[in-house]
């Protein structure tokens, strides 16, 4: 077992973009922290329980730093008395910038917390108000100082490209100002229109356009090559670290490591099986209240785990292991793979399959047809 992911879904507000499951309700922390206390000690009782040695765990969301001081340390309290957590473990928070008061920063010190993760998006003040963000450029560059002098030595930051009428120019600026705040970590995704969101309706209406492939394409190069230069580690598609600050936690779900996870919407893999949460908070706190578990599982298939691995394998630096295939499924991979290799897209050496620079651009229409229905 890699470690614990703990969704919690409180927003002070919504961004345009966001499909990831939250509510603005955030008079229900105290009962859903009891709820996720409850969830703990059912999951202790069952198959995930002590035992072995846990080596991650991630406060998502959501935003956990909307959570009072008083409902994290009981939360990470209650976690530690249930589970064997490693000393070494490595244990992130997501942030908002802007909740990064030094009053925050302070409490931060009372808990085992030793990685952060901050949304700054971007630093341009009309597509921080364009996303809804509800922080500025200059809190971004506050929170991490604030981080540092409570000793927090690993802080990962989240950028967005590709918005609309952006610029090379613009995105150029927006990397070297992230690279400035000298952090240990990135992550860079293109803006994506989730259907549902407000973003989408925006597209819907002709409110704004997708900007063009082509120039995301150069955008995203530009952000590999200033990266690489800067001294980071292009490891995972979107992600980016400086030698020794891979993400521990997310590395595992590329990995296929089994890890639990606990909230609404929260999903665990056994090694065998996946589960879920109900995407609905007050369904999941009644539940827990009532010691009826609103949980639903899936049996994965032979078919199921061989596009799981060829999916998340695929998205790393060290690419897909042939060798954890069986055989036949080996077989029907490479052969698939055949006019990807030639196109330039994919590269096969000592038994494995790897995305070249060009491939990594267009990984998603390539794991798809490596797939089985």
């Amino acid at each position: 077992m890699a470690g614990i992911y703990i969704h919690i879904p409180f927003c002070k507000s919504r961004c345009v973009y966001c499909d990831f499951y939250s509510t603005t309700s955030l008079a229900l922390g105290q009962r859903y922290v009891d709820a996720l206390c409850r969830e703990m000690d059912n999951r202790c009782k069952m198959e995930d329980g002590r035992g072995e040695m846990l080596e991650t765990v991630y406060l998502g969301g959501g935003t956990p730093s909307q959570l009072t001081g008083t409902l994290l340390r009981r939360l990470f309290d209650h976690l530690y008395q249930t589970f064997d957590i490693s000393p070494d473990a490595e244990v992130t928070i997501e942030c908002n910038p802007d909740d990064v008061t030094e009053a925050f920063a302070g409490m931060l010190q009372t808990l085992p917390v030793n990685r952060v993760s901050m949304g700054a998006q971007t630093f341009q003040p009309e597509r921080l108000r364009f996303l809804r963000r509800r922080h500025t450029a200059e809190q971004v560059k506050e929170a991490v100082g604030r981080l540092r002098q409570v000793g927090i030595r690993n802080i990962s930051v989240d950028l967005m490209y590709g918005f609309p009428n952006e610029t090379m120019a613009e995105w150029e600026r927006d990397i070297q100002q992230a690279i400035a705040l000298d952090v240990e970590h990135l992550s860079a995704y293109a803006l994506q229109y989730e259907e549902g969101t407000p973003l989408y309706k925006m597209l819907e209406r002709g409110e704004v356009s997708e900007i063009d492939e082509e120039l995301e394409r150069q955008m995203y190069f530009l952000l590999m090559d200033a990266l690489a230069e800067a001294g980071f580690e292009h490891y995972e598609i979107s992600n980016w670290g400086k030698p020794g600050h891979h993400s521990r936690h997310n590395s595992s779900y590329w990995n296929q490591t089994p890890y639990i996870g606990l909230g609404a919407a929260a999903h665990s893999f056994d090694g065998r099986n996946r589960q879920w949460n109900v995407a609905d908070i007050r369904q999941y706190m009644e539940g827990m209240e009532k010691g009826e578990p609103c949980v639903e599982h899936e049996e994965l298939t032979p078919d199921n785990r061989y596009n799981e691995i060829v999916m998340t394998a695929l998205r790393t630096s060290e690419g897909l292991n042939l060798a954890k295939l069986s055989s036949a499924d080996a077989d029907y991979c490479l052969r698939l793979a055949q006019r990807f290799i030639l196109d330039g897209l994919l590269v096969h050496e000592q038994q494995h399959l790897r995305l070249t620079r060009n491939g990594l651009f267009v990984s998603d229409m390539i794991m798809a047809e490596l797939m089985k229905a």
